[in-house]
């Protein structure tokens, strides 16, 4: 982390200083109980809570200043040492951006490069964000978010990581609706930025798909002239922003469009379903072999996404298709899998789900489960607006036309989706719906086979994520009274 006095960490919030000016914190936090010691705890007012209630908990814990709405105090009535400001998140954003501007000026004076890249997208973010991580890293110290840390805490957090020994940073940008991302730019500054795809994901809260390409679009429209725009020329909102930036473009496809400079030729899965291609970079670079060990061939857009953003920040396509080929998935419930002792393969791919993640995921699993029982454990896909009803229809009717063997809709939210897939022909035991997830687990506890396949998808509130990790551990044995009963 960079190293800011309170004095400083007022000045460059505008906050008022009820502390030693000398007070220099080693870590930021917003989690009382991630506090450590040097920790600068960050009091913010959540949805369910208020972090200046776990303020005096934060300094137990090794706390040593607060950036803070109002005054704390310990548990004693003692008021701890503050830099008081109107809004704690935007405050935390200056200090962010102000943070970017020293690493990049401290390493410029030594003669050395801040490479900055943004990525954002309805789909895809994190995977290409571990993927590019991955293939820094072996270059350089990178700095990448933990897990999917992309709003307007996470980013700050993820570049208090950072400092003038880091040579890549590379930030995950979401948005819930038009502003947010040009916010996060203003304060990361990226020399790269990446627009993967436009779903349908949160159409709900921005109001419909145009208003999400708005705000994706933002991305490309936030970099400088001397920047690079990596756009998927396979998603057409995400093409036509091409004409929202300055930066130069360099487009992806893997479906052969015309005009992308990035190409995956001879694109195909092996039988364990890992995308395997040659890659194509500008100026004839290649072809070079990528055999990935992503599980899904939706994955080869995120690694050309990945391969065209390292090749933007001057790695040899070599070294990127080695290092494409040499990753397998770094963050949970991503497409995760797990082979069981007995035979069942589980395929967790529950962090979220949209539309396009939940036909991808669906595909995919009818791809791998050939020859095999295939099982389909879904949830609701949440922020759909308008159009909740009519998608989890849609995706009802695809797991029927895709052959899956079994289907296990959790929740009254998903429940279209089971009336659908009976509609379309799928019922008895082919179909079941479960109110709740224990519900779901004594079903799939009982009735899995060994040789079975199992998908879980769902949005991550919902929490499929949680009974995937149960059924991938071993079988809980039941009595054969109760299995007949469940059967």
């Amino acid at each position: 982390m960079i190293a800011f006095t309170a004095a400083e960490i007022a000045e460059i919030t505008s906050g008022r200083l009820d502390a030693d000016p000398g007070i220099t914190p080693l870590t930021v936090v917003t989690d009382s109980r991630e506090a450590t010691p040097g920790s600068l705890y960050v009091a913010k007012p959540g949805e369910h809570a208020d972090g200046h209630d776990f303020a005096a908990a934060a300094f137990e814990a090794g706390a040593v200043l607060a950036l803070a709405e109002r005054p704390v105090a310990a548990a004693d009535g003692t008021p701890l040492p503050s830099v008081l400001v109107p809004d704690a998140v935007l405050a935390m954003g200056a200090l962010a951006a102000e943070a970017v501007r020293r690493i990049r000026a401290a390493r410029a004076e030594a003669g050395e490069e801040l490479t900055v890249v943004g990525i954002t997208g309805s789909a895809g973010k994190t995977t290409t964000k571990d993927l590019l991580a991955g293939i820094f890293a072996t270059r350089g110290n990178t700095v990448a978010p933990k897990g999917s840390y992309n709003g307007e805490v996470g980013v700050p957090l993820t570049i208090f990581q950072a400092d003038t020994g880091t040579r890549y940073l590379v930030i995950e940008m979401g948005a819930t609706g038009v502003g947010h991302i040009r916010y996060l730019m203003d304060m990361v500054k990226p020399d790269i930025g990446v627009v993967l795809v436009v779903g349908t994901a949160h159409a709900g809260e921005f109001g419909g798909v145009d208003n999400i390409a708005r705000a994706k679009g933002e991305l490309v429209e936030g970099l400088a002239g001397d920047g690079t725009a990596i756009i998927n020329l396979d998603d057409d909102r995400v093409a036509a922003m091409r004409s929202r930036t300055k930066a130069t473009v360099l487009g992806f496809s893997r479906e052969g469009h015309a005009d992308a400079a990035v190409q995956a030729l001879n694109a195909d899965t092996n039988a364990a379903g890992n995308p395997e291609f040659d890659l194509l970079l500008p100026g004839g670079d290649g072809p070079h072999h990528v055999s990935s060990r992503l599980i899904g061939a939706h994955h080869t857009g995120n690694l050309l996404a990945a391969a065209a953003a390292a090749y933007a920040a001057g790695v040899p396509g070599a070294d990127i298709a080695s290092g494409l080929s040499n990753q397998a998935a770094a963050s949970r419930w991503r497409m995760e899998r797990t082979e069981r002792a007995d035979g069942v393969t589980i395929i967790n791919d529950a962090y979220n789900a949209n539309p396009e993640s939940m036909r991808a995921a669906l595909r995919t699993l009818a791809d791998l489960g050939r020859g095999r029982r295939t099982w389909a454990v879904l949830g609701a896909m949440l922020e759909l607006g308008d159009d909740s009803i009519r998608e989890h229809t849609a995706v009802g009717t695809q797991v029927v036309r895709l052959n899956i063997s079994r289907l296990v809709v959790v929740g009254r939210e998903a429940r279209p989706l089971y009336v659908s897939a009976v509609q379309e022909g799928s019922w008895g035991d082919e179909c079941v719906f479960a109110e709740t997830a224990e519900e779901a687990y004594e079903i799939l506890n009982a009735e899995l086979e060994p040789g079975d396949l199992v998908l879980f998808k769902s949005s991550n509130s919902v929490g499929l994520r949680h009974l995937g990790d149960r059924i991938a551990l071993p079988p809980t044995p039941q009595p054969a009274d109760e299995r007949s009963t469940l059967l």
